[in-house]
């Protein structure tokens, strides 16, 4: 008979938590490092005590907000690059339900997150508890079955014996390459206090590896022949290459194959700006030299990206001749648009790829335009980010002097508003694994919150985290957990006034300003706050800077600071650095402004270049 332990559920499955490990080069670490929480009567007398018990081997660390705690975590493991996953835990309820906005980031970046929040009784005697959302027709739903529209796994575990079947699968999403995600796991208060008796091999220390998936032979070989017959191939690199490891590998294929590449927001900084094969960031928020390269291309290697709208200028960024080969671990992200789907590993593709071409390459004048057309574009930056006399500095300047004053290795990240475009064109990245704009979701309140996330993945670096005031005003709880945790980030907030980038949507599609800048909703009396004095409450450093002279000197500074440095800048609201894609929105069939149908009719003329597919 095998040797047994009783323990608690909750026990148990930190138990088992604790004994799961990965390698991260060449070293065996934690796979969870550990645990962002904020307890409640869901998780913090069963839960909470076995977390106490391994406080120094699986950290927790307190949050002052569930999405954001959560935030953090995502942040983490795109720091980690998914080699390491955090956990995030909460009460149920409303404790449980805001957690959901950061399940939906994870699982629309398919990126690793451990979710346990605690649940109603099973045997349903206390019913109904505090918290507790009843369903008159369907006992069995509570808040927690909100999480199955965003994660990739999900359980509820109403025996204590059902962590032995649940958490492997748990971490088997968590790690696989084609299927990663969150993973969610509701734990029922009454089912926390049972006590079992758990094998003890269900503890036994387990080294996980990542695998990687090679691509079928016959689908390999489809694409080298497709690649052979290109005059005009262009390389799209998605975050999935950094996830794979690739990005070496990429970067010395397109250079020694002499295909021009360019990136999507997830996957810019996989190669340095100053790459020779580097075009640009293509699509809504790219650039010049990347869109007009993609217009021209008639085979497009799209490697590990899932081709959202503001990569494929909603599918009218390429010729309707282009053929597509997409390098993907998961199926169905390699399998859209009609293009040939070689699934696995980004790594191992591209070098299986690289052997299998013999001596091929682009036609040198090819290679030679990615050259030139990006070369114009560098030019074009240089004349954005050049300062002026204008009292009032752009998005441009601002990450233009942001950006030189940065080291090598500091991470930059951001996520919604107006900056995404602004630092997808203008921030010149000069490490591989140093960019990180969140747009998968475009989730306004990641950045501050993965910021604390990457501080706590890599000490020796510091994240600068850029935000638009709204963003501040959305999410700012954790530049109070940075500084508790001496965690610290470098935070500049630019203050246009307020949802400046959605402002100039609107405004483009016939509508004024309304209800977007500050000025234009329905307020008293429009005043701008004070954001610095507002950080500085919550422990950090902070400046209020007026000048771009000023913003390179506070800069240098927060360099030298022990602790979260805030900077504040007002910014111009309606100066962007100029985009050439198309994008697809709603706009009405029929209004009384001028202006709306306009821009409907224009907008149903852009369709028709749309490229036609699933």
């Amino acid at each position: 008979m095998s040797a047994t332990i009783r323990l608690t559920m909750a026990q148990a499955l930190v138990r088992y938590l604790c004994n799961q490990f990965t390698v991260v080069d060449g070293a065996k670490v934690p796979l969870f490092p550990g645990v962002f929480a904020i307890f409640g009567h869901g998780n913090v007398t069963c839960l909470s005590e076995a977390l106490e018990a391994v406080k120094d081997t699986l950290p927790t660390w307190r949050g002052q907000n569930e999405q954001s705690m959560a935030l953090a975590a995502v942040g983490f493991a795109k720091a980690k690059r998914r080699r390491q996953i955090m956990v995030a835990s909460t009460s149920i309820g409303p404790g449980a339900l805001n957690m959901v906005t950061a399940a939906g980031v994870a699982h629309a970046n398919r990126l690793p997150v451990l979710l346990l929040s605690g649940d109603t009784f099973v045997n349903r005697r206390p019913d109904p508890v505090m918290q507790q959302v009843e369903h008159f027709g369907d006992p069995t739903i509570n808040v927690n079955d909100a999480f199955k529209a965003v994660t990739r796994y999900w359980d509820r575990i109403v025996h204590p014996e059902q962590i032995i079947s649940s958490l492997p699968q748990a971490v088997g999403v968590l790690l696989d390459p084609a299927d990663c995600g969150p993973a969610f796991i509701a734990l029922p208060q009454d089912v926390q206090e049972m006590a079992w008796d758990y094998p003890e091999a269900f503890f036994e220390p387990v080294v996980h590896r990542i695998p990687r998936a090679r691509p079928d032979r016959d689908r390999l070989k489809e694409a080298v022949d497709i690649l052979r017959q290109a005059k005009r191939p262009l390389i799209i690199s998605g975050g999935g290459v950094r996830y794979s490891g690739a990005e070496e590998a990429l970067a010395d294929f397109a250079q020694k194959r002499g295909i021009p590449l360019a990136e999507t927001i997830a996957g810019k900084g996989a190669v340095t700006h100053d790459h020779p094969a580097h075009v640009g960031p293509i699509g809504i928020v790219g650039s010049t030299s990347a869109n007009a390269l993609a217009g021209e291309a008639d085979v497009i290697l799209a490697v590990g990206t899932r081709l959202m709208d503001f990569t494929t200028g909603s599918w009218t960024a390429f010729s309707p001749a282009a053929k597509f080969i997409s390098i993907n671990a998961g199926r169905w992200d390699a399998t859209k648009h009609r293009a040939l789907a070689v699934v696995g590993d980004a790594l191992e593709t591209v070098e299986e790829l690289e052997a299998a071409l013999d001596d091929w390459k682009a036609p040198e004048a090819w290679t030679a335009r990615g050259v030139s057309e990006f070369a114009k574009w560098n030019d074009m930056l240089d004349g954005f980010q050049k300062p002026t006399n204008d009292p009032i500095p752009t998005y441009a300047q601002v990450v233009g002097v942001v950006n030189a004053k940065a080291g090598d290795r500091d991470l930059l990240i951001t996520a919604a508003g107006g900056l995404p475009g602004e630092v997808m064109k203008n921030w010149r990245v000069k490490d591989p694994n140093t960019f990180d704009c969140e747009f998968g979701f475009s989730c306004m309140g990641y950045e501050i919150s993965a910021g604390w996330g990457a501080a706590m993945a890599d000490p020796t670096r510091t994240p600068i985290v850029m935000i638009g005031d709204g963003t501040y005003m959305m999410m700012n709880s954790d530049v109070y957990s940075t500084v508790l945790s001496d965690h610290k980030i470098i935070l500049i907030v630019c203050d246009n006034g307020g949802y400046a980038v959605i402002n100039r949507l609107q405004n483009a599609k016939g509508t004024p300003g309304f209800n977007n800048l500050i000025k234009d909703c329905r307020v008293k009396e429009p005043f701008a706050v004070d954001f610095a004095k507002h950080a500085e409450a919550m422990g950090a450093l902070t400046r209020r800077v007026e000048s771009l002279a000023d913003l390179g000197q506070a800069v240098e500074w927060a360099k030298t600071t022990d602790r979260t440095t805030v900077i504040t800048i007002v910014s111009d609201a309606f100066t962007w650095t100029p985009g050439d894609a198309w994008w697809d929105v709603g706009v009405p069939a029929t209004s009384e402004r001028k202006e709306v149908r306009e821009a409907h009719d224009a907008q149903v003329a852009g369709r028709k270049h749309q490229r036609v597919g699933v």
